[in-house]
C-alpha cells in the first residue's frame, strides 16, 4: 500500500508520535551543521520529491526542499501556472505522469479534492502541503515545537483564536489522535468544519467552541491563531469586524497558564490576529515553530516511504 499523508489521521497516533521522536533525533544530531549537510545515513540517497504549488509559499517551499535534500534526495519544484496542469491537464493524468519521473509528489494547492484525486490516480507518496481544508504538515512541526518545550500532549489544554480554518481543522484532527483538549474561541458564523469536531469527539478529545476570547484563552497551556484573512478571500472588512474581538493581546494571554507557548503558523499580520507583544513575546515559540517545519517534514517523508513507523 502507498502510504499518503492528506490528513493526521492517514498516519494516526502512533506513527505521529514516532514521527516527532525521530525530528527531535535528527535535529539533535545535526546541531551545528551547515543547512546544507546531508544527514549521515542519508536514508533517502536517490530519491526525488516532486513539488507542486498552486499557492503561494516560503515555508512549506523551503522546508520541504531543504528536507529532502538533507535526507540525501532531490526535488524538482514545479508551479501549477507554468505546468500543463495550469492549462487544463486534469489532476489525475498529471499524478499519473509524475509518478513516471519522481519518487513523491507534494502539493499545496486551494481545493482539497485536487489532493485526494493526487492520491487516488498516483503510484508515489502524495503528501498534503496545505489545502482550503487542513494543514497536517504545519501542525506536525507544531506538535513538535510544544514537546520541545517541555508539554506533554496529552491533557494538554490549547486555546485557538480566530477563524475556523484548515490549521485548525489539522488541530482539531491531532487532538483526537494525541489526547489532548482544545478550546475555539471564534465568532458565529466562523465555526471549523464539523466533520472534524464530532471525529475528534469520538476519539475521547474535548473539544469546545466559545464565543467569549477570554474564556477559551483561560488556562490554556498552548495559544494559537493565524491570519484572520486567507489568500483569494472575499468580504474583508467585514470578517476583520467580526475577528477583532478574538484578537491575541497581552491581556488574553494573561488568562493562560504563566508558562503558555504562543504558536503561529506565519506570515503573520501584526495588529489583526495578535498585537506586537505577544508575537514578539518571552512566550512566542514562533521561530521555532518555523524552523520545525524542516525537521517536521523530514520525517513525514521518511513515514510516507515506509522507512518509519
Amino acid at each position: 500500500m502507498t502510504r499518503h499523508f492528506l490528513d493526521l489521521a492517514d498516519a494516526g497516533g502512533d506513527a505521529i508520535a514516532a514521527m516527532i521522536n525521530d525530528a527531535i533525533d535528527r535535529k539533535a544530531a545535526r546541531k551545528g551543521w551547515p543547512k546544507g549537510k546531508v544527514d549521515a545515513d542519508a536514508p533517502l540517497a536517490g530519491h526525488t520529491l516532486g513539488m507542486i504549488f498552486e499557492k503561494n509559499s516560503t515555508r512549506t517551499r523551503v522546508s520541504f526542499d531543504m528536507a529532502i535534500r538533507q535526507l540525501g534526495g532531490t526535488s524538482v519544484v514545479m508551479d501549477a501556472g507554468t505546468m500543463q496542469l495550469g492549462r487544463g491537464e486534469s489532476v489525475a493524468d498529471t499524478a499519473r505522469v509524475l509518478s513516471r519521473y519522481v519518487d513523491a509528489i507534494m502539493i499545496r494547492t486551494d481545493d482539497h479534492a485536487k489532493v485526494r484525486e493526487m492520491a487516488d490516480y498516483a503510484s508515489v507518496p502524495v503528501i498534503n502541503g496545505l489545502t482550503d481544508v487542513s494543514h497536517p504538515c504545519q501542525i506536525m512541526a507544531d506538535l513538535l515545537t510544544v514537546i520541545e518545550h517541555d508539554k506533554a500532549l496529552p491533557g494538554s489544554k490549547w486555546a485557538w483564536l480566530g477563524d475556523g480554518n484548515n490549521v485548525l481543522h489539522s488541530i482539531v484532527e491531532a487532538a483526537g489522535l494525541m489526547k489532548f483538549s482544545v478550546a475555539i474561541g471564534c465568532p458565529q458564523g466562523y465555526d471549523p468544519d464539523g466533520t472534524y469536531v464530532e471525529a475528534a469527539r469520538a476519539r475521547g478529545a474535548d473539544i469546545r467552541i466559545c464565543r467569549d476570547a477570554r474564556e477559551a484563552a483561560a488556562d490554556a497551556d498552548v495559544v494559537v491563531t493565524d491570519t484572520w484573512i486567507s489568500m483569494g478571500q472575499l468580504h474583508a472588512e467585514e470578517k476583520l469586524a467580526a475577528m477583532m474581538p478574538f484578537q491575541v493581546s497581552s491581556d488574553l494571554m494573561a488568562r493562560a497558564k504563566r508558562d503558555a507557548l504562543f504558536l503561529h503558523c506565519l506570515p503573520a499580520h501584526r495588529g489583526e490576529e495578535v498585537v506586537d507583544a505577544v508575537i514578539d513575546g518571552p512566550r512566542s515559540v514562533i521561530w521555532d515553530e518555523a524552523e520545525n517545519r524542516l525537521h517536521a517534514q523530514k520525517s513525514v517523508l521518511l513515514w510516507a516511504f515506509g522507512k518509519l513507523g
